[in-house]
């Protein structure tokens, strides 16, 4: 078997030299440009999608050849059946542990408590301005409150049509163009979507009665209708409507073009069990799958030569694209109770659980480990995709942390698929903060569907970005809440979405820790 030598272990993917704190300087930099100046940030996105491509581009080859040398790396075959259902039941731990831990804090916080999600006046009478029909003018006391925007749709009960809010004041509502208002369609317009023109419908020039509610985007009224089996379903068959493949592919290549991990993870168990039950035939393919996983990990490392520049892009576009500090901070303001208590969750999980996990199994220190995946996890807080970090959490957690080439080649592909800590914790937060929103009393049967449906959702969540919020979905029509909701969160989720990221990979990495330290443990054993 061919392996690495020695003077890998300098890499500088692994953290050292000017890679850690050339991350630091990118995130603060990109913060600053993005938040000042929103046009300018949003420019120097180019950058961030080429340094994304590139990680997305390895993510398929370190999949399949890390998982086949770590097989192959094992010696006996049957010890893969037990590794990999130690990996499992850890993962669904911890990840029902981030979950009890969000239920408790927004239990005792309730940031939802006293939020308006909206209003409805039966009977005050609003009039068309006559020179522009997409303008409400409201008569009376007017609105209880002026600073909607797209994410809230205006209703008018008595003709049955509506539109996407674009600004609002004490006394009139802006939409964006108007459409027969039909609560189930997937062609409403929520934010994010495409503006659709609608010439045809033309509001009367007066009326009684209005309603103006959080919207839903296109993307999440199409999964409206899933619930928990639909979406386990897919998690092993796939789904045939989009394409995406499941845990057993159809087609492999398809699932190497949508880069559907946990068919590849499938494929290469299958595939190196298979090399090494056939022994000394299957010894060339071995070691080609070994100069190949070589030659992989050093492509990492010259990606991550660029890795400041790259997510200094990432960094100044999102940032930008979200108004900047003056578009951003407000909304952070207006939710930041709900905020607080994601992160306070998350801050937990990250500092207290997953650091004494490790610190009882492995006896390692907690500050010392995460120092050494602390390129990861910047580039996880910027990228918000934990495949794209794979490449990076495997080199530094094996360059760094010590842990086996063939331990972290299984545990953290099948970590990066399906252990979502932050994301299990943000979606059970979310759904109580959307109960209290709308003053919905949760029982403790509710809290204990949605505890169940967070942590198995989680399983189902893409390691893309934002992919919680279509899990999301599943935990909401678990317990009857309304899936509008989620319209309350989404102009700061792009920000919450790196935070639990971040503690996705750190889970990642403590899981390949723990799960290393005991196969080293049972091998000791065994052999003493």
């Amino acid at each position: 078997m061919i392996r690495r030598n020695n003077n890998d272990k300098e890499s500088p993917a692994g953290g050292n030299g000017y890679i850690l704190p050339g991350i630091l300087t990118a995130i603060i930099a990109g913060s600053l440009l993005g938040g000042f100046l929103p046009e300018t940030g949003v420019q120097f996105s180019l950058l961030g999608r080429i340094f994304l491509n590139l990680l997305m581009m390895i993510v398929v080859p370190l999949v399949i050849f890390s998982i086949i040398t770590g097989i192959t790396n094992l010696g006996d075959v049957k010890k893969l059946g037990g590794m990999g259902t130690r990996t499992i039941v850890y993962y669904m731990i911890t990840t029902s542990i981030s979950v009890i831990i969000g239920i408790i804090l927004v239990s005792i916080l309730k940031p939802g408590t006293g939020f308006i999600h909206g209003e409805a006046s039966p009977s005050a009478r609003y009039q068309i301005d006559e020179n522009n029909n997409r303008v409400v003018l409201i008569d009376g006391p007017g609105l209880v409150r002026w600073n909607y925007d797209e994410r809230y749709e205006l209703l008018l009960s008595d003709q049955q049509i509506s539109g996407a809010v674009v600004s609002a004041t004490r006394h009139s509502v802006t939409v964006r163009t108007w459409e027969r208002h039909d609560p189930g369609s997937s062609e409403r317009v929520g934010r994010g979507d495409e503006t659709r023109m609608n010439t045809k419908i033309t509001p009367r020039s007066r009326g009684r009665g209005f309603v103006i509610d959080l919207a839903l985007s296109k993307s999440l009224i199409a999964k409206k209708d899933r619930d928990i089996l639909d979406t386990l379903e897919e998690v092993v068959v796939g789904d045939e409507k989009t394409g995406r493949e499941g845990m057993i592919p159809r087609n492999i290549f398809n699932a190497m073009s949508r880069m559907d991990v946990l068919g590849l993870i499938f494929f290469s168990i299958v595939f190196g069990v298979a090399l090494s039950v056939i022994g000394e035939r299957g010894s060339a393919a071995v070691a080609v799958a070994g100069s190949i996983n070589h030659a992989v990990h050093k492509i990492v490392d010259w990606i991550m030569l660029i890795a400041p520049l790259g997510i200094f892009g990432i960094i100044a576009g999102r940032v930008g694209q979200a108004g900047g500090f003056a578009g951003f901070l407000p909304e952070l303001a207006v939710m930041g109770k709900y905020v607080i208590a994601v992160v306070a969750g998350l801050c937990i999980h990250a500092v207290v659980v997953l650091p004494l996990i490790l610190f009882i199994v492995t006896k390692k220190n907690p500050l010392r480990f995460i120092a050494g995946v602390g390129a990861a996890l910047l580039n996880a807080f910027s990228t918000a995709s934990s495949s794209a970090t794979l490449p990076i959490t495997m080199e530094t957690v094996e360059k760094n942390n010590g842990i086996s080439q063939k331990t972290a080649g299984f545990v953290l592909p099948i970590g990066a698929t399906i252990n979502m800590d932050g994301t299990a914790l943000y979606e059970a937060v979310a759904a109580i903060f959307i109960a209290q929103v709308y003053g919905i009393d949760l029982t403790m049967v509710d809290q204990t569907v949605i505890f169940i449906t967070a942590t198995l959702a989680a399983v189902g969540a893409a390691g893309i970005p934002e992919a919680g919020l279509v899990t999301m979905v599943i935990v909401l029509r678990a317990v009857g809440l309304p899936v509008e909701g989620i319209g309350l969160i989404l102009a700061i989720d792009w920000f919450l979405d790196r935070c639990r990221t971040t503690v996705n990979v750190w889970g990642d990495s403590v899981g390949a820790g723990v799960i290393d330290a005991v196969e080293n443990f049972l091998d000791k054993r065994n052999n003493s």
